[in-house]
């Protein structure tokens, strides 16, 4: 049987089948292709994001280095007895004395300022590698906001065909004395309506394959999307025993405020510099070693403030660290409900759409003759289309559920944990 536009209905169902399972690239215009999720992924440590984690893991790592260094000697230079009165005019009659001193880091302070600097290091080490998998998470949200815009672009444009498609029959119907005036337009605001909505899924498409490009620092911007994400289910991972990343960090800066507090304490203790030189007596032509040791009193200056303000950021970093713990298996608990309540949102969106899809069908097949109102043609109609796009919204909450999850166990989405 023939609709009256005489397009075979089961051609019909074929196509709007046809689009929901296939990739968005298939009506896609044509121009450059993403490249792969994993692609880019490889790519990852190219963005600004991962090289400017590396630079601060690095620069850490620098200081960590530094802290191990010795500090300077002093060279110095004195003479005595110049400039003065009778025999002792000028230089004639100087003492001099070349003498080198070293400070001597006792109490502990070298060993205290080195091990701070590793734990500061450590720290830095540990949110550079956070903010790698934010990176990861950023460029996998990207992707599938793109793929989903471009998506929601095909079925609009399937939506204004149905649209149109209603509106001719509808017009044919009108011309046969079948249907009064107003259904046709009614059938013709409705197909200009989607006309526009077709319009504004355009725009925002090419947004986010914008959004894509400059992510992913492609060279020009990409008009295609092959590799699906949004079908793409997420890794079953064995249950993860080890201490998330971000509670990893806090702990990290927790002990790095602790080795702060023994680096302040070290500081209140006396400086002591060696010293040793070597002594020409003019007068009698003698030469003579001095040996010398400076010890400074902590009488004014013992650092309380400092030590003070160390504890206070302890403190707060234990306070920190608690609120992680806390927060961390909460989000997690969430994530993972989340990511399995959207795993079953897909399956039932698609059941949805098949259904959707067979009810439009039977539909236009009793519109066409004449047991189905326009009403109900158009009720089903709509319902086909907000089947499609809760099918697309289900992905994309799929997605974001295993983009937070992938954060909180510090790996990149939808690949296995390492």
């Amino acid at each position: 049987m023939h609709n009256l536009l005489g397009r075979p209905l089961a051609a019909v169902g074929l196509a709007v089948a046809v689009l929901v399972c296939a990739a968005p690239s298939m009506a896609s215009p044509p121009g450059l292709v993403a490249p792969s999720y994993e692609s880019l992924i490889a790519r990852l440590e190219q963005t600004p994001s991962a090289m400017e984690a590396e630079a601060l893991s690095d620069a850490a790592n620098a200081r960590a280095q530094q802290a191990r260094a010795l500090p300077n000697p002093t060279i110095g230079l004195e003479a005595e007895n110049v400039y003065g009165t009778g025999p002792y005019t000028g230089l004639g009659n100087a003492d001099t004395t070349v003498s080198i001193s070293q400070p001597l880091e006792l109490f502990g302070q070298r060993g205290a300022r080195i091990n701070a600097a590793r734990a500061e290091a450590n720290a830095v080490g540990l949110r550079s590698e956070q903010m790698l998998w934010q990176a990861a998470g950023r460029l996998a949200l990207v992707y599938a906001e793109a793929e989903a815009a471009a998506r929601r672009y095909e079925l609009a444009a399937e939506a204004l065909s149905l649209a149109e498609q209603d509106a001719r029959a509808v017009s044919l119907l009108v011309k046969e004395g079948r249907e009064a005036t107003l259904r046709s337009v009614q059938a013709d605001s409705e197909a200009e309506a989607a006309r526009a909505t077709l319009g504004q899924m355009q725009a925002m498409r090419d947004a986010a394959f914008a959004r894509l490009s400059a992510i992913a620092m492609l060279d020009e911007p990409v008009q295609a999307i092959r590799d699906s994400l949004l079908d793409r289910s997420p890794p079953v991972n064995a249950l993860d025993t080890d201490v998330p990343l971000a509670v990893r960090i806090a702990q990290a800066e927790y002990e790095t405020a602790n080795r702060r507090i023994t680096v302040e304490q070290r500081r209140a203790r006396p400086a002591v510099n060696a010293t040793i030189g070597a002594r020409r007596f003019r007068e009698t032509g003698d030469d003579a070693l001095i040996v010398g040791l400076n010890v400074s009193l902590p009488l004014f200056d013992r650092n309380r403030g400092g030590i003070s303000a160390a504890y206070a950021d302890q403190r707060a970093a234990e306070a920190r660290l608690v609120a992680q713990q806390q927060d961390v298996k909460a989000a997690r608990l969430a994530a993972e409900a989340t990511l399995s309540a959207s795993n079953m949102r897909a399956q039932a969106s698609d059941s949805g759409v098949a259904a959707a899809e067979e009810a439009y069908r039977l539909a236009r097949i009793g519109f066409d003759a004449g047991r189905i109102s326009l009403l109900e043609l158009r009720s089903t109609r709509a319902a086909l289309n907000a089947s499609r796009a809760t099918a697309v919204d289900a992905r994309i909450a799929r997605v974001l559920a295993e983009i937070d999850l992938a954060g909180l166990e510090g790996r990149i989405p939808f690949r296995e944990a390492q």
